[in-house]
């Protein structure tokens, strides 16, 4: 009976976490279109707060210029304020960074001198206001339109979101420090004197959305109007270069298309700028000015993405407290309930307003977000056929000049994603040419989220199946500001790398394992030609060709060309030397390494185009066959593939059905 109990209590088990299993695997979808609502949600309010920052502070003009002149210059001055903004992006914020703390702080103590004049001068018994006993009554007198009221309120917080983009510049202390003893004082003291001010203009005369700049003394409205724009370049700037981080975290995530990151900074790694989000941003918040010319329906706008990022943040955060904190799972619930309660009835307090503006984020947001997923989905399709068609070692071991596969001159490099397998394209590629290099290389360009890699870790390089094939396997690890050689230098280095793996290689344990095929995980680390002193070859330079190269002028006289200047381009040979410490299975192997390079290398590059199955449905063929594909099309190609000289490559297509 105890052998029984036992067993069957193990099945009850297994079947209690395979049905856990099942519905974490359910929840983890949730969970991903949840964080792809919130990632969408930033992206638009990367659009509506410069927009809105911009127009605000512009939005002064109308009381410092008559009104025959004013409705004629808010719309063109924050048009040009936002195109110079995005227009300076590809600087960098470290060449404009210095300016913005001062900028910054000019304007908190500006707002709080300000404020606490009004409170002085118009209300000194303003600061009850901060009991939040008079928020319940006001709710409690105004019913439905206190509710309604709230999603106005949102505006006080409005670009508090885009903090987190500030953690690749400061420490997470620094910006505690600078928030509570700053920045919330300065903005407390400010509503408050707006407060006071607006507690003495009540009286139907005053125009409530200009409500600051009313408040503002007649003397310092020009100053404190320029100071203004100012501050909200800088505030823009935040969101801007947030929106560039959280693009450039999902493309790692292969969750969106992939474009052109540039590192402006070689210390910060957050400092990027991205030009095709740039620009796309630029003409999205031309047409939110252009098209709303009104705060109210800008902050409609800009109150729901606000929301809706903290709302996601809140359910996200519960399960960082349970799988990352390890707490309990009714402390996560407190959390959400404590702080989702607060959200939800602000969240449902914006909704009301959808059609006056607030449509804007959630228009945006689904585009992205249809973007973002077809092409996850499309990439995790394109990967999963990738894993599941690579060609085992024991194929290739079984190919033999018997059924027809010759071996030709030279070295092939056949450029993979995969790390670790043969790729389906080069099955694809023997089989409709039956025939391949001498030496044969799958090489796998990797980018770490280092500034640089150190020359002598930049390779890794390893052997596919036994020696007398002559394949092998080259991982090239790049940093984010490291800068790729010419197809001359990298050819070098990538032979030197494999001739010091191939010397590296030739100890007794590994002599005799070679009747056996290696395994595919197992790699070594070899450095660039630069990084060794003996590796086995020697190297010399001949003159093979002349180039024309163009020199620049520096004369402003630019329709008189410079003449031509003719430079040298050299060509590395590679000689065996005579050493007793190269074994003779190994100077083989060089030899022919040395001949194949001597005959040429040429780039073989997967080109595969996706159609989903004729019994897919629908929807996956519009996704695959039209959503992907398109993306896939329009989007840019890896910077490996950009700087393969033409001359040398051959593209492989293949078709896969998914």
């Amino acid at each position: 009976m105890d052998l029984e109990t036992g067993i069957y209590q193990n099945s009850a088990k297994k079947e209690s976490w395979k049905t856990i299993l099942t519905l974490a695997y359910q929840s983890l979808g949730v969970v991903y279109v949840l964080a792809l609502i919130g990632t969408c949600m930033v992206i638009g309010d990367g659009v509506l707060t410069p927009a809105i920052s911009v127009f605000s502070a512009v939005s002064g003009l109308e009381l410092s210029m008559s009104k025959e002149h004013h409705k004629y210059v808010e719309v063109p001055a924050a048009c040009i304020i936002l195109i110079g903004l995005f227009a300076l992006q590809h600087y960098g914020t470290h060449r404009v960074g210095f300016l913005f703390a001062p900028i910054v702080l000019t304007w908190l103590l500006c707002i709080s001198a300000i404020g606490v004049y009004n409170i002085l001068h118009w209300n000194r018994y303003i600061y009850k206001a901060l009991s939040p006993y008079y928020v319940f009554q006001f709710l409690r007198k105004t019913e439905r339109g206190g509710w309604m009221a709230l999603g106005g309120i949102l505006l006080c917080i409005t670009g508090s979101e885009a903090m987190f983009a500030d953690l690749g510049h400061f420490s997470q202390l620094s910006i505690k420090i600078a928030f509570t003893s700053v920045v919330y004082p300065s903005l407390v003291l400010a509503y408050m004197g707006q407060a006071a001010y607006l507690s003495r203009h009540h009286d139907g005369t005053l125009e409530y959305h200009f409500g600051y700049y009313v408040s503002v003394p007649e003397t310092l409205r020009w100053p404190v109007l320029v100071i203004a724009i100012l501050a909200a370049v800088v505030g823009s700037q935040a969101i801007i270069t947030g929106t560039f981080s959280i693009i450039k975290q999902c493309s790692a995530l292969n969750c969106f298309p992939r474009v052109k990151v540039v590192h402006t900074s070689s210390k910060i790694h957050g400092q990027i700028y991205i030009p095709e989000i740039n620009w796309l941003l630029m003409l999205l918040c031309l047409a939110v000015t252009i098209g709303f010319r009104d705060t109210t329906r800008m902050g409609n706008a800009s109150g729901l993405a606000v929301i809706t990022v903290m709302l996601v943040t809140t359910c996200l955060m519960s399960l960082v407290i349970v799988l990352v904190w390890h707490r309990s799972v009714f402390f996560a619930l407190g959390f959400v309930f404590v702080f989702g309660t607060v959200e939800a009835l602000f969240f449902s307090a914006s909704l009301v307003k959808f059609l006056e503006g607030a449509w804007v984020p959630i228009a945006l947001s689904f585009v992205f977000m249809t973007v973002m997923y077809v092409w996850h989905y499309g990439t995790l399709k394109k990967y999963e056929y990738d894993v599941q068609n690579k060609v085992s070692i024991n194929w290739l071991i079984g190919l033999s000049p018997s059924i027809g596969i010759a071996r030709v001159r030279g070295i092939g490099l056949i450029h993979s994603e995969l790390v670790s397998g043969i790729p389906a394209i080069f099955s694809h590629f023997v089989t409709n040419l039956p025939a391949f290099h001498q030496v044969l290389v799958f090489l796998c360009i990797k980018h770490v989220p280092l500034p640089h890699v150190k020359p002598e870790e930049r390779f890794l390089v390893g052997r596919i199946g036994p020696r007398d094939f002559r394949l092998y396997r080259c991982i090239v690890r790049y940093g984010y500001r490291d800068v790729h050689k010419d197809d001359v230098e990298f050819e070098k280095d990538l032979v030197c790398s494999i001739a010091e793996f191939i010397r590296s290689a030739t100890s007794s344990s590994d002599a005799s394992s070679m009747e056996e095929p290696e395994k595919d995980d197992r790699m070594t680390v070899v450095g660039t030609c630069s990084t060794k002193s003996d590796n086995g070859i020697f190297m010399s330079e001949d003159t093979l060709s002349f180039d024309h190269v163009d020199s620049v002028g520096t004369s402003e006289l630019r329709e008189i060309k410079s003449p031509k200047v003719i430079t040298p381009r050299k060509k590395v040979r590679f000689i065996v030397p005579e050493s007793p410490k190269i074994d003779t299975s190994a100077r083989e192997e060089l030899q022919d390494l040395m001949e194949a390079r001597e005959a040429g290398l040429a780039y073989i590059l997967g080109h595969c185009y996706m159609r989903a199955k004729p019994e897919s449905g629908m929807i996956k063929k519009l996704a695959i066959d039209y959503g992907y594909e398109f993306l896939r099309r329009n989007s840019r190609a890896p910077s490996f593939v950009l700087s393969v000289p033409h001359a040398s490559s051959l593209e492989v297509g293949m078709m896969y059905k998914v």
